[in-house]
């Protein structure tokens, strides 16, 4: 356990009365002193300072102790970037609820992911059906933000990932490959990246930015740049220039431009040729990801620069506990190690945005642990922590459940990359279980997977948590628990019968569409708690393939 009182970031100082200075602090710095009568006295370095002050005396409880705490960030950027366009819109009241727990945890940085999911005029047919942010909404957001010493800043992806645009005839010459393409599998895919060097693609973006960026105070803006499939690596050139294009465009003057960095990395030598005003985002969420050597090579080259690890959440229903606390705490060690501007933590929505909100909040609490003060939080009881500050569940359960959940994948021999293998009969239904990358899974494993899921269920049904939404979040644990238990039932029948889905009986396949599609009708219940319809028929579609699969 953490010594001295449980509080999430814990401080780099913590100690009895008279033990802290009165010299001056570093910016969204304080300290905090409660009396033996239980006065308290706060001195901090500006406003922001104070705030976190007094979320740690909120975290203190009622009749705090005694007690002395000076305390500042290690990185002085801490965000969260939520995938707001993968099917899943949360409700204004899901972001209000959220950006109250973020800013109790010292995040100060939030941005909304958007592809299509922002009502642009004249862009209607794109985000008809999607139930999209009007400017109102998110100026309110801001407003709310900025309340909370949180930064809203905009995210629109302005190159790849637009295939929600492409699919339309008016935007398809601007790909591109407007015909589609064959991706590394071989297979066809519709057109998803813009063509830097057609001049319809940049006067689109600004179209999209000066929409945008009209109803955010930020002064930076996130404009994507990742992954842009078709586009060849000879064509890098075109690449840089439309990165020096976008960056000087008027709809950018006087903000900072941040982009994603791995088409970058994969040029090191050239990475100096980036315009002045822009900030090179590196992300990886593997455990491993090379963070501390990519930060150095940023570091070197002078350009401002943030790591961004993720909460491990999406392609998995119950997350990747292990892989996510390494993952950051990688990410968090090495922007304090060579001076990161920032630490963003990113939750995406892959395939249908199935994982419940609460099964990313640990690494949001993670990331705000480990970038506040790595060294103070680096064996911090993350579960205990995320039980009492996140779902005010003194029993600890919560967190039990959330690490059970996020671990039972390990116990498979098979591993992938941003997924769990646990959940890989749902997102990739043709799978051959015990074949390719899930080669080596036993039966025996499987049940101890069955086994961790069940233990999951256990901690359930022993917690308590006083959050307004508490019943939601144990609904919601227990939807995670009992799908990922039939799909672990579904990767058993396709290994006994020799990989695949189409060799197991029909009486097992039809046992397994009773138990399921009642999880579609809950999965939609769940969802409209806290999100919009928008997207949530894509999202069911997810799960009622594999029903219609175990039918045929």
């Amino acid at each position: 356990m953490t010594p001295g009182p449980l509080l999430l970031p814990r401080p780099r100082h913590v100690g009895p009365v008279g033990s802290v200075g009165d010299g001056a602090l570093p910016p969204q710095g304080y300290r905090l002193v409660v009396g033996d009568g239980g006065d308290v006295h706060i001195d901090a370095a500006d406003d922001a300072g104070r705030f976190y002050a007094e979320r740690t005396l909120d975290q203190l409880g009622d009749a705090p102790a005694p007690i002395a705490i000076e305390d500042w960030p290690d990185v002085l950027v801490r965000g969260v970037m939520l995938d707001v366009s993968r099917d899943k819109v949360p409700t204004m009241a899901t972001l209000f609820a959220l950006v109250d727990r973020l800013a109790g945890l010292k995040i100060n940085h939030l941005q909304l992911y958007v592809e299509h999911t922002f009502a642009y005029a004249g862009h209607d047919d794109v985000w008809r059906d999607a139930s999209p942010f009007t400017p109102d909404e998110i100026r309110s957001l801001d407003a709310y933000c900025a309340a909370r010493h949180v930064e809203l800043a905009a995210n629109q992806n302005c190159l790849g990932h637009m295939e929600r645009w492409l699919r339309f005839d008016r935007y398809r010459p601007l790909a591109i490959r407007p015909d589609g393409w064959t991706d590394r599998r071989g297979r066809h895919r519709d057109p998803m990246t813009l063509d830097p060097s057609k001049p319809g693609a940049i006067e689109l973006v600004r179209d999209l930015l000066g929409q945008l960026l009209a109803n955010v105070s930020s002064p930076r803006v996130h404009v994507g740049l990742d992954e842009p499939w078709e586009l060849p690596d000879e064509r890098f050139d075109d690449y840089l220039d439309y990165v020096r294009r976008l960056r000087s465009v008027p709809e950018l003057d006087g903000r900072d431009m941040l982009m994603w960095g791995d088409v970058v990395a994969s040029h090191p030598e050239r990475v100096a040729e980036l315009p002045a005003g822009v900030t090179v985002c590196e992300w990886g969420y593997e455990a491993p990801h090379p963070f501390d050597a990519r930060a150095a090579a940023l570091a070197a080259t002078g350009l401002p620069f943030w790591l961004c690890p993720g909460t491990s959440s999406w392609n998995t229903l119950g997350g990747r506990w292990t892989n996510m606390r390494e993952n950051v705490e990688r990410a968090a060690t090495a922007a304090i190690t060579h001076g990161a501007e920032g630490v963003l933590v990113t939750d995406w929505g892959d395939n249908g945005h199935l994982q419940y909100l609460p099964v990313s909040e640990p690494g949001f609490a993670w990331a705000a642990a480990t970038s506040w003060c790595v060294d103070a939080n680096r064996n911090l009881d993350l579960d205990r922590v995320v039980s009492v500050h996140l779902f005010g569940d003194d029993t600890g359960e919560i967190g039990a459940v959330l690490r059970e959940l996020g671990d039972a994948h390990l116990a498979l021999t098979p591993q992938v990359p941003n997924m769990s293998v646990l959940a890989l009969p749902l997102y990739v239904p043709s799978v051959r279980m015990g074949e390719g990358f899930t080669e080596g899974v036993t039966d025996d494993e499987l049940v101890e997977a069955k086994a961790r899921i069940a233990a999951a269920v256990a901690h359930v049904g022993r917690a308590s948590p006083s959050r307004e939404d508490g019943y939601l979040v144990l609904d919601e644990l227990r939807a995670t628990a009992e799908l990922l238990d039939l799909l672990v039932d579904d990767a058993r029948a396709r290994l006994a019968a020799g990989g695949a889905i189409d060799d197991v009986d029909q009486r097992t396949g039809a046992d397994l569409v009773a138990r399921l599609d009642p999880m579609v009708d809950r999965h939609r219940e769940l969802w409209l708690a806290r999100n919009r319809p928008g997207g949530l028929d894509d999202s069911a579609a997810r799960i009622t393939r594999l029903s219609s699969l175990w039918r045929q």
